[in-house]
């Protein structure tokens, strides 16, 4: 059923919002030279996938965690998109694909090796990783790797129809703050 929805909601996103993909793609261009991100993550079953996002920070930067960095490497764009979550549209297109659901964990880098542990231990990629999700309206990023963890798998032990309807518009509506720099 998850999917059905993921697939209906993200096709019918991409379709009605279009023209501000288009638009922050020519910004984006202005800002960085390279207005869109990818980015092997972890996926389900901890198969990598490529993340796609609007770019944030210079094309220069390096490629870890979010907190890692600091926060003088997020442009000013980019501060406005991550304020916003316009970042996180392209990830639509992933949501398509399959390889994302519009409600999971949010998928970590490789590199990220306590928080793949502690995912492993509690079963969080046994789901198609998310956009948002529990652990993301309540400001709970990889920064704490154990936390997230234990609100990720919260999340799935707990996922209703219900849920994952209150986590995004939670999220569109501006709960949670993101990722830390």
């Amino acid at each position: 059923m998850i999917r059905i929805l993921d697939l209906f909601f993200a096709l019918f996103g991409l379709i009605l919002l279009w023209p501000i993909l288009v638009i922050v793609w020519i910004l984006g261009w202005f800002d960085t030279g390279s207005p869109v991100f990818t980015q092997t993550r972890v996926g389900s079953k901890k198969k990598p996938f490529t993340l796609i996002k609007f770019r944030t920070m210079p094309v220069d930067t390096k490629s870890v965690a979010t907190h890692l960095v600091g926060a003088t490497s997020v442009t000013k764009l980019g501060g406005f998109l991550r304020k916003t979550k316009l970042d996180e549209l392209p990830q639509l297109i992933n949501v398509v694909k399959g390889e994302m659901s519009l409600v999971g964990p949010r998928p970590c880098l490789f590199n990220q090796t306590e928080l793949i542990e502690e995912r492993e231990k509690r079963g969080v990629f046994s789901v198609r990783p998310g956009i948002t999700g529990l652990a993301q309206v309540n400001e709970i990023d990889m920064s704490t790797p154990v936390k997230l963890a234990e609100w990720d798998q919260k999340m799935i032990e707990t996922l209703t129809t219900k849920l994952y309807f209150t986590y995004i518009f939670q999220t569109v509506l501006g709960k949670g703050a993101g990722d830390r720099v």
